[in-house]
This record gives C-alpha cells, sequence and structure tokens, in this order.
C-alpha cells in the first residue's frame, strides 16, 4: 500500500493528503455540530436559541471564503489547510469547559473559528482538485476526469460528515458533551501535525500574485451560479439544520442515537449519490453536464419539500412521509450539489483557482446562513411545515437563477 502511494506522482500524493486532511476534518466538524445541536436541546434551549450558536459559524464561512481564497492563491493552499486545522482544534479546545461555564457567546466564538476553519479547509480541497487537471484548454476526457473527481471528492466529504453525525450523538449518549469534545480534538491534533510535516508550501499558489480587490468575481456564469447556489442551500438548511434535528426528538420522541444514527444515514446516502452522480446526469449517455443539466435537476426537487409538508399538513403518515420524503429530497439535492461543484471547478480560472472557488463557496456559505437562522426562527414560530414552504420557494428561486447558466452539449470520449 506505502509503495504505490510513494510511486503515484507528486502533485497527486499532495492532493492525497489536503483529501485525507478534508475527510477528518469533516468527521469532526459533523461530530460537533451534532454533539451541539443535541447537548443544547437536551439543556432545553429553544430551537431559535439553538440556530444562534451557529450564527458566527455561518457569518465567518461567508467572510472565509472571500478572504481564504484570496489567501490560498497568494501564500498557497497548504497554508490555508494547516491554518483550518489549527483553527478547529482551538475551537474544540474551546469547549472542554465545564459545562456549567458554556454560555452562549462563549459557544457561538467556538462555532465562529469552526466555521472559518471549515471554510478554509474545503477552499483548499476543492480548489486542489483542478491541479489534477493540468492543460489550460480542457478536452472532453479531460472534463470526464474532473467530473468524476470533483464528484468522488464531495460524495466522500459528505458520506464522512454523516459519519460524524452518528459519531457526535454516540460519544454524547455514552461519554457525555466534554469527554465527547476531547476525543475529536485529539484526533484533529494527529491529524494537524502530520499535514504540518508533509503538506508542501507551493501547492496551489498563483503564478501572479493578485489584488485583494480580485476577491470577487468578474465571470458572469460564476456570478450566476453563485446566486443559484446561495438560495439551493438556503432550501435545504431552512428545514435541515435545527428544525429536522429537533421535531425528530420532540414529535417522534427519538433519543440522540435515533436522531444521529438517522441523520447519518441520510447524509453517508446522500454522499453516495454524490458519487456516483456522472453516471446518473449523462456519462453513459456521452454528455457532460452543463447549465441545462443544473436547471433541469433543480426542477425536479422543486416539489419535494412542498409535498412533505402537505403530506404533514393533512396528517398522511407523519413519520413515513417526512423520512420517506427527507430520503427523496436528500438523493435528488446530492445529484443537484454534485453538478453545481463539477461546475464551479470547471468555470474557474486555472491559475489562482482558489479565488473563483472562494467567492462561489461565499455564496454558499451565506445561504446556509440564512437558512439557519431561518430554520430556528421559522421552526420556533410556525413549525417544520413551514420551513418547507420556505424550503420550496428558495428552490423556485434557484430554478429562475439557473435558467441563465451557460449551456453547451458536449460529447465524452
Amino acid at each position: 500500500m506505502l509503495a504505490s502511494i510513494k510511486a503515484l506522482p507528486e502533485q497527486v500524493r499532495q492532493y492525497l493528503i489536503v483529501t485525507g486532511n478534508y475527510w477528518v476534518f469533516t468527521l469532526t466538524d459533523g461530530a460537533l455540530r451534532m454533539l451541539v445541536v443535541l447537548h443544547f436541546h437536551q439543556l432545553g434551549y429553544t430551537p431559535l436559541a439553538i440556530a444562534m450558536l451557529f450564527i458566527f459559524y455561518e457569518i465567518f464561512g461567508v467572510v472565509t471564503n472571500l478572504v481564504g481564497g484570496y489567501l490560498g492563491a497568494r501564500l498557497g493552499l497548504n497554508r490555508t489547510m494547516n491554518l483550518g486545522l489549527g483553527l478547529q482544534v482551538l475551537a474544540l479546545g474551546m469547549l472542554l469547559l465545564p459545562t456549567s461555564m458554556l454560555t452562549i457567546a462563549w459557544v457561538m466564538a467556538a462555532q465562529g473559528l469552526s466555521g472559518i476553519a471549515k471554510d478554509l479547509n474545503k477552499m483548499s480541497a476543492k480548489s486542489s482538485i483542478k491541479l489534477l487537471v493540468t492543460s489550460e484548454q480542457y478536452g472532453k476526457g479531460e472534463q470526464e476526469k474532473l467530473y468524476k473527481w470533483v464528484a468522488l471528492l464531495t460524495g466522500s466529504k459528505n458520506a464522512l460528515k454523516g459519519a460524524g453525525f452518528f459519531l457526535g450523538g454516540a460519544l454524547l449518549s455514552l461519554f457525555g458533551f466534554t469527554a465527547a469534545i476531547g476525543v475529536l480534538a485529539g484526533m484533529l491534533v494527529m491529524v494537524w501535525l502530520f499535514s504540518m510535516v508533509k503538506l508542501k508550501k507551493d501547492l496551489g499558489k498563483a503564478k501572479r500574485k493578485p489584488k485583494f480587490s480580485e476577491i470577487f468575481s468578474k465571470s458572469r456564469s460564476i456570478n450566476i451560479l453563485s446566486a443559484a447556489r446561495l438560495f439551493l442551500f438556503a432550501a435545504r438548511d431552512v428545514w435541515f439544520v435545527v428544525a429536522l434535528p429537533v421535531y425528530l426528538a420532540s414529535q417522534f420522541g427519538w433519543d440522540h442515537y435515533y436522531v444521529g444514527g438517522f441523520l447519518a444515514l441520510w447524509v453517508i446516502g446522500y454522499g453516495c449519490v454524490q458519487s456516483i452522480a456522472p453516471s446518473l446526469t449523462g456519462k453513459r449517455r456521452g454528455k457532460i453536464p452543463d447549465g441545462c443539466s443544473a436547471l433541469v435537476w433543480v426542477m425536479l426537487l422543486t416539489f419535494i419539500p412542498g409535498l412533505i409538508a402537505l403530506a404533514l399538513s393533512h396528517d398522511i403518515a407523519p413519520q413515513i412521509s417526512l423520512l420517506l420524503g427527507l430520503i427523496l429530497f436528500g438523493g435528488v439535492f446530492a445529484i443537484n450539489s454534485s453538478l453545481h461543484s463539477y461546475l464551479i471547478v470547471s468555470y474557474a480560472s486555472d491559475d489562482g483557482v482558489s479565488l473563483d472557488v472562494g467567492f462561489y463557496y461565499m455564496a454558499n456559505a451565506m445561504g446556509r446562513l440564512i437558512g439557519t437562522i431561518l430554520s430556528g426562527w421559522v421552526y420556533q414560530v410556525a413549525g417544520l411545515e413551514a420551513c418547507l414552504w420556505i424550503s420550496s420557494a428558495f428552490l423556485v428561486m434557484t430554478v429562475v437563477i439557473s435558467v441563465y447558466l451557460p449551456q453547451r452539449v458536449a460529447a465524452l470520449e
């Protein structure tokens, strides 16, 4: 195994280190989110108060993607990756205080650091993938390769995030909040130290030093895709982040194992669908996805939250309707997400790719921020059904924006 890894090109080995860092980080990040949601719900916090714990996580994600893309282009992706790992270790360390000392402000600050860390890692990993396809003008075969690698990275990341949900719920039930945080911190420290030694300094550094003013994309296609991404992820998080786990625990009486386990399986399945998205979106028919593909798939997604809301409002087997609807939503959403992740890497310029990727994931973070706030507030005021209707409205906005995405039809080699 080690001999096979050493035989790989240096650039590929560096990318594997970045991917490994991203995987472990994602596992701990998913576990931390589930720990915070379930622990503070258990303490009696309202859904809105729980949502507020993640506000800095999402706000700093918006800023980090903009500035992080700029830093990645100027300093190299190794530094942004290692900085993200270090900040996550610090965020976990902040939560090792006794539970009685964890005020809302302190947890919000820790989540803010975690948000910065997460988006530095995501930007570094997603930007690095384009380095595997080295020609300046991508051929059809290289586009197929690019789509495959993007889908595998995105899918595996989300599968591990799902495993993190299960890990967080299990650790909370077995050891309690503080000990669970300590386990996660220990895992990440080892990965961080390895990365500091092995990750090389020139990874992803732009040949031309970009100006700070270039953090905002001047590409029409990237701006349109970013706007679509914003509403797409707001549509997911408006009912998934806070409303769904609290609803499962309070309405169906599920304990931490059930909530964490089900959401873990959902996200793992979501990641698996992302990984095989190239086969589902036209690869076998000789098609490379374009803006038209993104439009078709988001149109299919738009109806699902509304159908779930109708089933709940008419008391049609609520538990079965919600769970089956969630599974269907996850599968179609996964294909949408994978298409978007491919399109941004495809649209991004070769030199200083992290600038374009960072701007795009800034829009992603903004959508998550909007969804997170509304998930807690709307659920507390009007319930899960209202969250689902807002999700449908956001998806309609995504459809309208996606009409303007560039369209091209190309056959794979």
